[in-house]
């Protein structure tokens, strides 16, 4: 394989991606241009194609930690390449993506699903059930204390949305919603009506499926 040194002019990434646009380049060319340049002993062509395999290997489930195991990639670099890839799906997801049921909410969130610690996530939506953002607002177990109303509905806010979706998974597969799940439910449908967002849905995710408080008359 040739280095970009040694690759014809015209087959350089950036000056193809200038002569030809984006949507010409390949996965690698692309992220050649994002690294701008590889290491000592490895050119970036060789590092950007170790990468799209990473990419290929398991796009949803892509950490930094997985990307900076990819020698020669460092933290600067593999962050760079993680706020690229979030901020481009916020802006696809927010032009076509529509959420009319629980259904939608289990395939958005699939990837939570089978996730070893508890994640809570919401989802804003515009008034015609787009949706506008994708957000995990905390990690770990969940009780009142943690949920905190502030967190869930400040970026709901900001997104100027007309309504929000709620979710969390349980770990332990089990699809029954617990004591804490409902009056967590109860507190911030409460707050919902103050601040004049509607919460549509809390759904519960495992690899089982899913358990929606609306689909169960509980919203």
């Amino acid at each position: 394989m040739k280095t970009i040194k040694e690759l014809h002019k015209d087959d350089k990434p950036r000056e193809k991606l200038l002569h030809k646009g984006a949507a010409a380049l390949r996965n690698d060319e692309l992220l050649s241009i994002m690294l701008g340049s590889g290491i000592q002993g490895k050119d970036v062509r060789k590092l950007s194609r170790e990468i799209v395999a990473l990419l290929d290997e398991g796009f949803e489930s892509l950490t930094l930690e997985r990307l900076c195991d990819v020698h020669g990639l460092g933290t600067a670099k593999a962050s760079q390449i993680l706020a690229s890839i979030e901020l481009s799906r916020r802006y696809l997801i927010r032009t076509h993506r529509r959420i009319t049921s629980a259904r939608d909410v289990y395939d958005e969130l699939r990837a939570f699903a089978d996730k070893k610690q508890e994640h809570f996530l919401t989802i804003t939506l515009d008034g015609a059930s787009h949706i506008i953002n994708t957000r995990t607002v905390f990690i770990g177990t969940l009780n009142q204390s943690i949920v905190h109303p502030r967190e869930v509905f400040a970026d709901a806010i900001a997104d100027r949305a007309a309504g929000i979706i709620i979710a969390h998974n349980h770990p332990s597969g089990t699809l029954e919603a617990s004591r804490a799940d409902r009056e967590i439910t109860r507190r911030l449908q409460e707050v919902s009506k103050l601040v004049g967002i509607e919460l549509l849905d809390h759904v519960i995710l495992s690899k089982e499926g899913y358990y929606s408080f609306s689909d169960e008359g509980l919203l």
